[in-house]
């Protein structure tokens, strides 16, 4: 446990994340900061309300401002407009960018020794803008996306075979969008290959609907995006850190050199400890996972030049 994760975003994502937080204790004090007045504090009273019943003490308080921030050990940004129908993530980039650059400055002077965890969309790019907004080093910015594309990917294989969740050893690398790659070279089902046990043609199916996952959900909702598995991706990754667990989840790092790459976020295997980044992990990889990682790094470093901070 630490003594303070701040959560930005009070929405279904921030909201959520915030409540997961809590039942699972990371932190003695659980702030949740939004713009919108009443909202933070209104559904702060309601989830620490709900501690006796599901037997948790970490506090959870509601804010419009900063102060109450100081000295987050890590911070979770969500905040952000959602994607509706017909959206692409890329769509959101210049009013997400200009929110994010706003938190990370409010950060920035409040908590200068946090982690920050990204989840707003464009997720990369978002990293980018935090990154450079709070000047933290790149072991302290990174971004929830791999975790949650790799869930999905697990699921749908799950599914498809009928199998527990748990047994599926998979993991997704790349840019949080269209351009995604599952590792089909690393997919097993308790250490059985995946291509042992799906045709090709499925196999390629369940990779697009992965690829697509996010999209799908927002076209049953209409009115809003993903917000379940985005923030249990997002506590996966903080309870990590917190709890200095060394684990290996598919995170996007800001590159300097891993995968011959550097100077921009790109979702890799990430060793995650107490102090948040402690290794970008380096894979073999067949010559098309390259080609598709090398498709996925320029699909994020075109919209990165749009941005202007």
């Amino acid at each position: 446990m630490v003594n303070k994760i701040t959560v930005v975003g009070a929405g279904n994502v921030g909201a959520t994340t915030a409540q997961r937080v809590a039942e699972k204790e990371l932190a003695r004090t659980v702030v949740m900061v939004d713009v919108v007045e009443g909202i933070p504090q209104g559904k702060g009273l309601d989830q620490w309300q709900s501690a006796p019943i599901e037997g948790f003490d970490s506090r959870i308080v509601g804010t419009n401002g900063y102060d109450e921030t100081s000295d987050s050990d890590i911070v979770i940004i969500t905040a952000g407009i959602a994607r509706k129908p017909g959206m692409s993530r890329d769509d959101l980039l210049n009013t997400n960018a200009n929110i994010v650059k706003q938190v990370a400055e409010n950060i920035k002077k409040s908590s200068p020794n946090a982690i920050l965890i990204i989840v707003s969309n464009p997720l990369d790019v978002m990293c980018y803008v935090a990154k450079q907004v709070s000047g933290f080093p790149r072991e302290r910015v990174l971004g929830m996306a791999g975790v949650l594309d790799t869930a999905r990917y697990r699921a749908f294989l799950a599914e498809a075979l009928d199998v527990s969740v748990r047994d599926i050893q998979a993991m997704v690398l790349g840019g949080h969008g269209d351009t995604m790659v599952p590792l089909i070279s690393y997919t097993s089902v308790s250490g059985i290959p995946i291509t042992q046990l799906i045709d090709k043609a499925k196999l390629d199916a369940i990779v697009d609907r992965t690829r697509s996952g996010g999209a799908e959900i927002v076209k049953h909702l209409k009115t809003g995006s993903a917000y379940y598995a985005p923030s249990a991706g997002a506590v996966q990754m903080a309870e990590a850190i917190v709890n200095d667990q060394r684990r290996i989840l598919p995170c996007a790092a800001w590159l300097d050199g891993e995968y011959g790459m550097k100077g921009l976020f790109l979702g890799v295997p990430c060793k995650l400890g107490r102090k948040g980044l402690e290794q970008v992990i380096e894979v073999q990889l067949t010559s098309d996972e390259r080609a598709a990682l090398e498709k996925s790094a320029e699909a994020v470093r075109e919209p990165m030049k749009s941005v202007k901070l």
